[in-house]
């Protein structure tokens, strides 16, 4: 253990997530004077974590048999759970050990990320280390002084937050077991090394089922007649072409009438602040950040007091920031020339909702960003930033309304339809297109207007001449994902299989949801495809195998999404976390006991070892290892044909490939020039292959009929 010498007076303690954080809250605090891991100054010492300094043992670490992957080891089921240091941080955390149990430290203050992991990282720590001293909570969602300070005024018991630190054992135990389990279950099975994860596998499932749904679609081909008569309308979709040709033409310079008008005054209500997720797919759709940028430009604009806190799942604010919400807005638009100097009108009304937030309020600028010099920022911060601001400038702003009118037209017997738009008050479009435009964006909110006004009309107003076209089309087929569409597919996840009044699941949380899909793009199971900003995500050939293989269990978009339900319920008290483990426990018993290959699988999954035949007891591949014999790749399968077999080496006879082919193949092959152990003559005979209970290869010899009574079973 590190040795640290301290003032004799008594200090607080104060435990960070990250360097940077630690040095906002120091100098807020005071604590001015830099020593080798910490800061120290007023009483307080502020040190901090590194991220994760614990983490999970791995099997190993718990028994050295666990070194090799074997089936009969499986389900790998910790009791009781054991952790470890990482080798990376060790220094930081026995510093962190050293200052928690320096008796001049008389209280310590818990102030990593406030969320569900910041809770875990500091009590792995905290526990690691054999602490027992009196732990506060600091829970800010801003790293401004003036937060940092209210923070400290108002710290809280750590034991408060009990139930979210038992959520985030929860999940973070939930993800070992499935990782660990299903990992080695299905690399023993198909005889190559496969990556499982519980929130990952259901997410490369969704993006499987769609390359399978783009893959079978059958595209349809349609024709529509379109009229123009001072605006445009357009046939119901036609199947066959030369009936839109027949129509054209008989449309083409008559006279139509309007047979009917519907007038409706439409209203868009503001878009809702920023959460983390809905800020990844914007900034994914607008300029092409990947999730994890969006997420790291987002935690740097944070640290540098520019941003609230990131991480959250709120789109909304709390009463108490209605006062200051008007001087926020206004400061923030003198920022911007696209909007300074406009008059807005700021609704807090519409964005504040105790009842909707839960750990954090909605992402939006700090109230010292103004004064900030922020333009200096690198170019994809201060776009997230500018993209930010514009959601707080629309959101507070009123709803767009206009009227929309709806206008049936006949001509010659056939039917057309126009639709037309008049604005009433842009409201909250008025801010998006100003800002869009400054990004030369190609996405306006609003098509432009059609030259006719469509609500002058009048039913039973003649129409001439009418100039007709044929247009041809194809039934689109559903689009690949884009991070944008995939987050908001995994934030919805489940959603079909909940009740109306239940709260939101999804698949992980915003938090985490990046980092997934990163995972999934570094092992090599899913690929961004395109040129343009929103990439696609398309599954490799690896991926789409993997869920082809995998049980329900593991791929179940809604069990996942009701495990993460379930951690919600573990935050809130109103769940048994070991309710929640046992169940996870006896699912992977389950799955052990009765997990068998998929007939003709193994062989998309990419191998080094030369393949030759399936195995006769589980329909495996069996291939060639390491010159020792012929194995089933399916590790927890007993079958295996070894070189030195003792029933061909007795016989003089080597064990080929091109022998153990045939006997997987036909379970038989003639073999000429055997030997005999007793008389030393050689003799032919046709070797027969079978199992026994345990799959084990069994082999006996089968003679011509007039030497049947040499039969034998070896």
């Amino acid at each position: 253990m590190n040795t640290v010498t301290l003032p004799m007076i008594s200090h607080k303690l104060v435990i960070a997530e990250k360097p940077s954080v630690a040095m906002s809250i120091a100098a807020v605090l005071g604590a001015k004077h830099r020593r080798d891991g910490f800061l120290l100054g007023a009483g307080c010492i502020v040190s901090w974590c590194v991220g994760h300094l614990v983490e999970p043992a791995m099997p190993q670490q718990y028994d050295d048999r666990y070194t090799k992957w074997q089936g009969a080891d499986l389900p790998i089921l910790p009791a009781p759970w054991r952790y470890t240091i990482l080798e990376k941080s060790k220094k930081q955390f026995d510093l962190l050990n050293a200052l928690m149990n320096h008796p001049q430290v008389e209280e310590i203050v818990c102030a990593t990320d406030a969320g569900r992991e910041g809770e875990l990282i500091f009590r792995l720590v905290y526990e690691q280390c054999a602490c027992h001293k009196p732990v506060k909570r600091l829970w800010i969602s801003s790293l401004e002084e003036s937060a940092i300070r209210e923070g400290f005024r108002h710290l809280r018991a750590d034991s408060d937050y009990d139930k979210l630190y038992q959520a985030a054992l929860c999940r973070q135990k939930a993800d070992w077991l499935v990782g660990i389990n299903a990992s080695r279950l299905f690399s023993l099975i198909y005889g190559t090394t496969l990556n499982v994860g519980r929130v990952m596998t259901p997410t490369l499932a969704l993006i499987v089922q769609r390359e399978e749904a783009i893959a079978h679609f059958q595209p349809e081909s349609f024709s529509t007649v379109q009229i123009s008569c001072g605006f445009l309308a357009t046939s119901d979709r036609i199947s066959d072409p030369a009936e839109a040709r027949r129509m054209a033409a008989a449309c083409s310079m008559k006279e139509a009438f309007v047979r009917d008008v519907v007038k409706k005054e439409k209203r868009e209500r503001a878009p809702r602040l920023y959460d983390l997720t809905t800020l990844q797919r914007d900034a994914n759709r607008i300029f092409g950040f990947t999730a994890q940028q969006t997420l790291d430009y987002a935690q740097a604009l944070y640290e540098k007091k520019l941003i609230t806190y990131p991480r959250t799942d709120s789109q909304f604010l709390t009463e108490d920031m209605a006062e200051s919400l008007m001087e926020l807005v206004r400061n923030a638009m003198n920022c911007f020339p696209y909007i300074q100097g406009m008059t807005l009108t700021v609704d807090a009304l519409q964005v504040i909702d105790n009842s909707k937030v839960t750990d954090h309020h909605a992402i939006i600028p700090t109230a010292t960003m103004s004064t900030q010099n922020w333009t200096n920022l690198p170019a994809q911060e201060r776009a997230l930033l500018e993209l930010i601001c514009n959601r707080l400038f629309c959101a507070v702003s009123d709803a767009c309304e206009y009227d929309e009118t709806a206008v049936t037209v006949e001509c010659q017997g056939y039917t057309f339809h126009g639709k037309g738009k008049t604005m009433k008050r842009i409201g909250w479009k008025l801010p998006h297109d100003l800002f869009m435009r400054t990004l030369n964006s190609t996405e306006p909110s609003e098509k432009e207007d059609k030259p006719y006004n469509i609500q002058d009309l009048q039913i039973g107003q003649r129409l001439y001449p009418i100039i007709s076209s044929v247009h041809e089309g194809t039934m689109s087929p559903p689009r690949h994902y884009t991070e944008d569409s995939l987050l908001a597919a995994m934030e919805t996840a489940g959603v079909e299989d909940m009740p109306e009044d239940a709260e939101r699941k999804g698949l992980g949380t915003p938090a985490t949801r990046a980092g997934i899909l990163e995972k999934l793009v570094q092992a090599g199971l899913v690929v961004r495809q395109g040129s343009g900003k929103a990439r696609s995500l398309i599954p490799t050939d690896k991926g789409k195998a993997l869920i082809a293989v995998m049980p329900p269990e593991i791929t179940s978009v809604a069990m996942t999404a009701e495990w993460e339900q379930r951690l919600k319920a573990i935050e809130r008290g109103e769940e048994d976390p070991d309710a929640f483990l046992a169940g996870i426990q006896e699912m992977l018993r389950e799955m052990t006991r009765t997990a068998k290959p998929v007939p003709d699988m193994a062989k998309r999954f990419p191998t080094k070892r030369t393949r030759v035949g399936v195995c006769p007891v589980c329909g495996a591949p069996v291939a060639e290892f390491s010159g020792k014999g012929f194995f089933c790749e399916n590790r927890i399968c007993k079958f295996a044909i070894w070189k030195d077999n003792r029933f061909f080496t007795g016989k003089g006879k080597e064990v080929t490939k091109e022998l153990v082919s045939e006997l997987l193949e036909k379970r038989r092959a003639d073999m000429t020039g055997l030997l005999s152990e007793k008389t030393g003559k050689v003799y032919d005979a046709t070797v027969l292959l079978s199992t026994d209970s345990e799959g084990r290869a069994r082999f006996k010899l089968a003679f011509p009929k007039d030497d049947k009574d040499k039969e034998k079973e070896v």
